[in-house]
């Protein structure tokens, strides 16, 4: 019962309007029926006024698609219609709400020029429904004006308000769409910077073992063709690899970016890291537990990029009062944490999306990364990075 309550929901909110109008289409036209011989009643002929009935009410129902055409077409129906039959909207009350319905439609419309010609547009049609009348009066068509302007200054308040809530909604939608970009351009920035580091990274290694394995060769006895072979198809791959990822990751790196000649920054660096954040107004209490293992390069860059990057926020954005640096070896992880007694969010969406690429660099490594507020307050930042 719940269910089909829910799926009938959206469709009464809306076509309720539209029932409204097919129901008072009925009446009007029950109305014609019986007061077809009463003395202020229609004139007939009666399939006159049942197709002229028709032609009032039913263009409303396209209102939608024809939204200024719709109501047109309804008051001149019966402007034509009561040349034919002059007191065919005067008897049924129902003819009164229908030309109030049409008066707040025209109030409604978004083109203010539009909307107040509907309303002169309404007022003329009623003047020449009096006109037209059998018994019609002065003082009716004065009610009319009242009434109709009335109900046109109700549609303009509520189409303004809708307005506004359209585009409220626009902006919202805009908006969204817009923090989706950026997140994703983020997130495509941040993945060219951690292939430009771990160009870095892999290409000093390749660097190193190339180096290696030409000193090697230069030392081999005169005999030893083979090991000498070998040796400088090592040296040829790997200057033919640097080569190669230099051409790759130049596509990525920046005009004004220079590969990077000093070693990329790792854990060994945290006391320099976290001096910095004590000097910029940020106390830190930094502590190391368990047994300092040597980790992979690419991973010791990754762990020490997550505390540059808690810091940079509890410094930045939560405005912290102090922090805390926790990096601990155990059971072939290394977990690194750092949090804050600040207020604020801790994302780095505010500085430029910096979480995003702090889970890119994780996820690279297989680890966990997990952020969020403390029960006791502030904000925490915390990784688990596999070491073998």
């Amino acid at each position: 019962m719940t269910r089909r309550v829910n799926r009938l929901w959206p469709l009464a909110r809306t076509y309720w309007f539209d029932a409204l109008i097919l129901a008072g289409t009925g009446v009007w036209l029950a109305e014609a029926v019986v007061s077809l011989h009463h003395r202020d009643g229609p004139q007939g002929p009666l399939w006159f006024d049942v197709l002229a009935i028709l032609a009032f009410t039913t263009p409303l129902l396209a209102r939608r698609r024809f939204p200024l055409g719709a109501l047109l077409a309804a008051g001149g129906a019966i402007a034509a219609a009561t040349f034919v039959d002059g007191a065919i909207v005067k008897h049924p009350f129902v003819s009164f709400l229908f030309g109030l319905s049409i008066c707040v439609l025209f109030g409604m419309r978004p083109a203010r020029v539009q909307s107040a010609a509907g309303l002169a547009f309404t007022i003329g049609v009623a003047a020449l429904v009096e006109l037209n009348a059998p018994r019609g009066k002065v003082g009716d068509f004065f009610f009319d004006v009242v009434a109709f302007s009335v109900a046109w200054i109700i549609g303009f308040a509520v189409g303004g308000k809708l307005s506004e809530a359209d585009e409220a909604r626009e902006r919202a939608a805009r908006a969204e769409r817009e923090r989706e970009e950026r997140a994703r351009l983020a997130v495509a920035d941040e993945r060219a910077r951690i292939a430009r580091e771990l160009h870095d990274v892999v290409g000093h290694s390749v660097s190193v073992m190339t180096v290696q394995a030409t000193a090697v060769r230069r030392t081999l006895e005169p005999d030893q063709d083979k090991e000498r072979e070998a040796l400088l198809v090592v040296e040829q791959t790997g200057r033919e690899a640097l080569a190669e990822m230099r051409r790759v990751v130049g596509v990525l790196r920046r005009p004004e970016e220079a590969p990077a000649l000093a070693p990329q920054p790792s854990l060994e660096h945290l006391d320099r890291l976290v001096e910095s954040a004590r000097e910029a107004g940020l106390p830190v209490e930094l502590r190391v537990e368990g047994e300092p293992v040597q980790l992979a390069a690419g991973l010791d860059l990754t762990a020490y990029r997550l505390v540059q990057e808690g810091l940079t926020n509890a410094l930045k954005h939560a405005r912290a009062q102090q922090a805390e640096v926790v990096v601990r070896y155990a059971d072939g992880q290394v977990e690194v944490t750092v949090s804050d007694d600040g207020r604020g969010g801790g994302d780095g969406d505010k500085g430029g999306h910096g979480l995003v690429g702090i889970r890119e660099r994780i996820s690279v490594y297989g680890g966990e990364l997990e952020a969020g507020p403390r029960p006791e307050g502030g904000y925490r930042l915390s990784a688990k990075l596999p070491i073998a």
